[in-house]
């Protein structure tokens, strides 16, 4: 009678009828009624209960959806949006843990067995030390995400390794189509000419960097803090025929040498540098430049009290990473000596590049899961399926900002 018992819990948190119907492991479930469209969720394990018990909330349903201990039936981002659209209908904030409420939770986790210690965290769950955007934590943090397997992302992104939004604005049919029209778009916007020399800060495994090199003719200089994304992107250069004009350092951006540039461009890098280092970003923008020149950042924009994007994404994607509303980060480059001369939004077009992006990833779902394991894997089904729900319904945004090193 898990189930049942579980919903009498949970009802008053949501105003009414759970969105969802439950399937408990000890064969128990909710109603099920005429015409039912609510997603399906399975409880496989009374580990659902205790990771709660211990911290309810997003992050414990997190851990148990990618062990395994909790399941949906059916694709995962209609049962996302089904999901949210009751919270938006019913208007619902966050869930206030009240005494009642652990009282109850307790209650029926000690009538299910589920009262123990707490449970281990996922292997996949980042678990950082050290002082916050240190050079050696920010390291450990990229390392997390971006050198978890060049062949995983490649059976995601397009065939150039693009991992930012492309640009669908222009005609665009294909995901590949997308990444080649975002490089031209970035192009035209810094007014590139053959000879200039470029900074490509936060470069990833070198598409943007490559590409304008072979579309401008331009001399590209890529900094990374990934070690396997610096050699993917050396090896692509080679194989493209543009090495001699496409360097990819192992370096962050508050080292880098060999300035100014006649352009600077970072795209979806200064997520990653945190709230109190972001001056020093703007600033390593400014400092890279030539008086006068251009940059363009590419960057994501939230509201709200979870400026890392969420228990989630803060544990298990992108640990320490800090978003902001748009307005904020436009006075940090201003504050930097930087002349803002455009703000372009791509919510929409990062929209259809995620939904794109998870196309590819269930696709490949098998080779994905025994390349990297179960655990991985779904990870990366509730990530995508997040990540684009968030940004069709606007909770989350991002701008590509073209802006130029004032003169004095």
């Amino acid at each position: 009678m898990i189930a049942e018992q579980l919903a009498r819990v949970l009802e008053p948190l949501v105003g009414g009828e759970l969105p969802v119907r439950i399937i408990a492991w000890d064969g128990s479930s909710t109603p099920e009624r005429d015409a039912d469209d609510r997603p399906v969720v399975r409880l496989n394990s009374a580990e659902v209960l205790r990771r709660q018990l211990w911290g309810p909330g997003e992050l414990a349903l997190s851990q148990s959806y990618v062990l395994g201990e909790l399941e949906v039936s059916g694709e995962l981002y209609p049962a996302l949006r089904k999901v949210w659209d009751v919270v938006r209908e019913r208007e619902l904030s966050a869930v206030k843990i009240t005494p009642l409420l652990l009282a109850r939770l307790t209650g029926l986790a000690r009538s299910a067995g589920a009262i123990g210690p707490r449970l281990k965290a996922p292997d996949s769950q980042a678990k950082l030390l050290g002082r916050l955007h240190s050079k050696q934590r920010d390291r450990r943090a990229i390392s997390h995400h971006y050198d978890l397997s060049n062949e995983f992302y490649g059976l995601i992104l397009d065939e150039r390794m693009a991992y930012s939004s492309g640009y669908w604005q222009r005609g665009a049919s294909t995901l590949f189509e997308a990444q080649g029209a975002k490089c031209r778009l970035v192009g035209e916007k810094l007014a590139l000419k053959p000879g200039m020399r470029v900074l490509d800060i936060g470069c990833g495994w070198g598409s943007l960097s490559i590409e304008l090199a072979e579309q401008f003719d331009v001399e590209m200089v890529g900094v990374t803090i990934s070690a396997e994304q610096r050699a993917f992107a050396e090896r692509r250069a080679q194989d493209r025929g543009v090495a001699g004009h496409v360097e990819i350092r192992l370096q962050d951006y508050r080292e880098i040498t060999g300035g100014p540039f006649d352009a600077v461009v970072s795209l979806e890098m200064g997520e990653h540098v945190g709230q109190q280092n972001y001056a020093s970003y703007a600033t390593a923008i400014r400092e890279n430049l030539k008086a006068g020149a251009p940059a363009l950042v590419q960057q994501m924009s939230r509201r709200g009290k979870h400026p890392g994007g969420g228990p989630f994404i803060e544990a298990f994607i992108a640990p320490d990473m800090h978003m902001r509303p748009l307005g904020e980060t436009l006075d940090f480059f201003e504050d930097g000596g930087l002349e803002v001369l455009g703000v372009q939004s791509l919510r929409e077009d990062y929209v259809r590049t995620i939904a794109a992006w998870r196309e590819n990833f269930e696709q490949n779902f098998d080779r994905a899961e025994s390349m990297m394991g179960p655990e991985i894997t779904r990870v990366w089904e509730l990530y995508l399926a997040g990540g684009e729900l968030s940004f069709a319904q606007g909770r989350m945004g991002v701008d590509q900002i073209l802006m130029r090193r004032s003169v004095v």
